[in-house]
């Protein structure tokens, strides 16, 4: 049975330097988030970002390792992002990798769902350790 972990998070966004010569239109992204509430703790990772030339339509893929405290268990484990947007309608999953946990996070699995409202952010995540 999956348990649910709701609160809130701020995130801030650093772009990162193209390789020399890169033409592809791909941005990189550093990220830095805060968590609050069931899950209190920090993460760091990267996306990669592409905008097309149509309005409201991108991709983006997205790593980012999170360490701190999930009711009352500490410990790291990895999400995975990727989204895509089509002409401003999102479609977004964030997994949480196999057996990335560490600490008592060992063997934890699930799914993240981000709400953003109101320019806020917020997160939902249905988990499972064994």
């Amino acid at each position: 049975m999956a348990d649910d972990a709701r609160g809130t998070f701020e995130v801030k966004v650093t772009p990162l330097a193209a390789d020399a010569g890169d033409e592809t239109g791909i941005g990189r992204l550093a990220l830095d988030k805060k968590f609050v509430g069931d899950l209190e703790g920090t993460s760091r990772g990267q996306m990669l970002g592409f905008r097309s030339a149509v309005e409201g339509s991108a991709g983006y893929v997205a790593m980012e390792k999170v360490s701190g405290t999930l009711r009352g268990r500490s410990g790291t484990f990895v999400l995975q992002h990727i989204g895509t947007m089509t002409r401003g309608a999102p479609d977004m999953s964030v997994t949480v990798v196999p057996d990335s946990g560490t600490g008592e996070l060992v063997g934890i699995s699930g799914k993240l769902n981000i709400i953003i409202a109101d320019g806020k952010h917020a997160y939902d995540l249905e988990y499972s350790i064994p």
